[in-house]
């Protein structure tokens, strides 16, 4: 911390009008198994120090992990040469100054450091057993820990601590017919007492039954290529919706290209904010950092910004990007606190937390019973989105037929939704009152590549006259 500190002091002394010095200490331990079989496992630590500074408008951004004075003042006369020597044709304008002061961190009862080895080994064992019986399966198990420090020379000092257990699985079911594939992220935010208060060995077990269940069962219903029909989906499907098809287009830096070579653009850019529709009134979508107990939260972000609700989408018009303190400046708006890094070594970006689909009014029940003929789709299988993230795919894995208001018990095989960012929006006439965070997720952005845990969910959707892409 006094060497993040005096980073500060060396970068004002070679005349950078604004420095910046994030200090990160990550502590993970990873396991890794194959069919219940171990595969890998170990420590992973990793600490550093990064630093941005802004020189006639211009950026520079470098960091060391030794902690040396002499590397300190070589990173940081690296970052001062490369903002001095850039040519923008736009310079960059941080806005008012931020000078927040706060220290906090994630709530855990019982902290991830104090969890030994072979409480966590039993842990993995309970939860490859209740993937016994699949084709194959893969699972992944990564606790950990991270510190913060950041300092300004504005007067911003925040201190924070992240904890997660972050854990993954693929999951492969065999059947006489075929077979099915998931994916499915089980990421917890907090201390080891989230394992029992999530009760995610129990969540496990069923997603396995429903997938094999899928695998066993699932027909091919041609009957819903012939015509319009109505489309319910589950919270896990909303949320990837709420993320892909709201989120990412929503950010400040790939609604003005930035991101266009490296993570994609927005079809946002050419639609009015505060103007143009792209949904029904039906469609309110949020972005907030500030819901304790999921993978997105955070009370500042990493340019000392207070988090705060984002409305993205406010009755079916865009409403407000997501923003950090340059693209905050270029709008007009002021940073709205969406600047996330993934690492020390890696420069603060534009970032989703907890993306969702805002409540409505209707019961799950009610919902199903206005539908004459239609599909209940309450997980996906896969995804598929354009870089200006208006082409969309999604493809059931657990999915029911619905008739004259009911869900039967005919399994849907592979129902395909395939439509655009805003013929998908537009079709949305009912939301559920359910609000179910139902999709934590590793999202992948920039170059090089920053995974940055997020959340997404919502309540149960309602789509009218769609057509479906395909069945089976």
């Amino acid at each position: 911390m006094d060497l993040a500190e005096y980073c500060i002091e060396f970068g004002q002394g070679l005349g950078c009008s604004y420095v910046e010095a994030r200090y990160v200490r990550d502590l993970a331990r990873g396991m890794a198994f194959r069919n219940g079989e171990p595969v890998s496992g170990g420590y992973s630590p990793s600490s550093g120090i990064g630093v941005r500074v802004l020189v006639n408008g211009n950026m520079g951004f470098a960091s060391f992990d030794r902690f040396e004075k002499s590397l300190a003042e070589e990173s940081i006369t690296t970052a001062f040469r490369i903002a001095k020597n850039a040519k923008r044709k736009i310079p960059i304008d941080l806005g008012k100054p931020i000078s927040n002061k706060a220290k906090w961190k994630m709530k855990a009862k019982e902290p991830l450091t104090d969890v030994d080895s072979d409480t966590m080994m039993q842990f993995t064992t309970d939860t490859n057993k209740q993937m016994e019986g699949l084709a194959a399966y893969v699972f992944m198990f990564n606790p950990k820990v991270i510190d913060k420090y950041f300092v300004t020379n504005e007067g911003a000092q925040i201190e924070s601590q992240l904890s997660y257990i972050l854990m993954s699985s693929t999951l492969t079911a065999q059947a006489p017919g075929g077979s099915e594939q998931k994916y499915l992220d089980l990421t917890l935010a907090g201390g080891w007492e989230r394992i029992r208060e999530s009760d995610c060995l129990e969540h496990l077990k069923d997603e396995v039954a429903r997938l094999r269940r899928a695998a066993e069962t699932a027909v091919r219903v041609d009957e819903l290529l012939s015509q319009p029909i109505d489309m319910i989906v589950g919270p896990q499907v909303s949320g990837i919706m709420a993320h892909e098809n709201v989120g990412h287009p929503s950010e400040g830096d790939r609604i003005m290209g930035r991101e266009g070579a490296q993570a994609g653009e927005s079809f946002w850019r050419d639609l009015k904010i505060g103007e143009s529709r792209v949904g029904s009134s039906a469609v309110n979508v949020c972005e907030n950092p500030t819901i304790e107990k999921t993978s997105g939260y955070y009370l500042y972000d990493d340019e000392g910004v207070k988090s705060r609700k984002r409305q993205l989408i406010k009755k079916g018009i865009i409403n407000e990007p997501l923003l950090n303190r340059e693209f905050g400046t270029r709008f007009g708006r002021g940073s709205n606190a969406a600047a996330r890094a993934s690492a020390y070594n890696r420069e603060p970006i534009i970032r989703m937390a907890n993306t969702y689909f805002e409540p409505g009014d209707y019961s799950f029940e009610e919902l199903v019973e206005d539908v004459k003929l239609g599909v209940y789709m309450r997980s996906f299988q896969e995804w598929n989105i354009d870089d200006r993230r208006y082409q969309a795919k999604y493809t059931g894995s657990e999915a029911y037929l619905i008739r004259n208001g009911e869900i039967t018990n005919t399994m849907v095989k592979r129902p395909i939704m395939e439509t655009t960012s805003v013929g998908m929006l537009s079709a949305v006439d009912a939301v559920s009152k359910n609000l179910v965070f139902d999709f934590p997720g590793t999202c992948g952005k920039s170059d090089p590549m920053q995974g940055i845990p997020v959340y997404a969910g919502g309540g149960e959707i309602r789509f009218r006259g769609i057509r479906l892409g395909g069945v089976g």
